[in-house]
């Protein structure tokens, strides 16, 4: 696994996800629209790629994903879907996902790591050695330890 510095993928993120905003916006306007992951953080290290988070309430859920679909992109294999989280991902070769997630879910907890990390450069060292610790792993390996360094993120008060 390759890792990036900010200076080197951020800006093109920050713009991509400013495209995407916007397509967003026309086809959901209900929908809270949020830069999340390693992208939205400022000076942490990525593999380049952009998260959008889309928050929608229940009775929107299943339209909001019909509705991204026609931006080209399908749903996420091998991850994790429920009745309150939905990953889809791009086919326009952007390397961006969408984390389509319920109002007061469980999954607002990818806000939630977002804001202690833009909070805390401490952390965002702490996450950037540990991504670089795990280059060498395979993608199962990173997530699992990537999952504990979440976890335990969002235990601090």
């Amino acid at each position: 696994m390759v890792f990036l510095e900010p200076e080197q993928y951020q800006q093109r993120c920050a713009q991509l996800f400013n495209t995407y905003k916007k397509d967003i916006s026309t086809l959901l306007s209900f929908a809270k629209i949020e830069h999340i992951g390693s992208s939205a953080i400022p000076n942490a290290i990525s593999k380049g790629d952009l998260d959008i988070y889309v928050e929608v309430k229940p009775d929107q859920f299943e339209f909001a994903i019909a509705q991204l679909k026609t931006l080209n992109f399908i749903e996420k294999q091998n991850t994790l879907r429920t009745d309150e989280l939905c990953m889809l991902e791009s086919l326009n070769n952007d390397d961006v996902a969408f984390q389509i997630v319920v109002t007061d879910s469980v999954f607002i907890f990818f806000l939630t790591f977002r804001n202690k990390l833009i909070d805390s450069p401490l952390l965002v060292n702490e996450y950037n050695q540990l991504k670089l610790e795990c280059s060498h792993l395979d993608h199962d390996q990173y997530r699992t330890i990537k999952a504990d360094f979440i976890n335990r993120v969002l235990k601090y008060p």
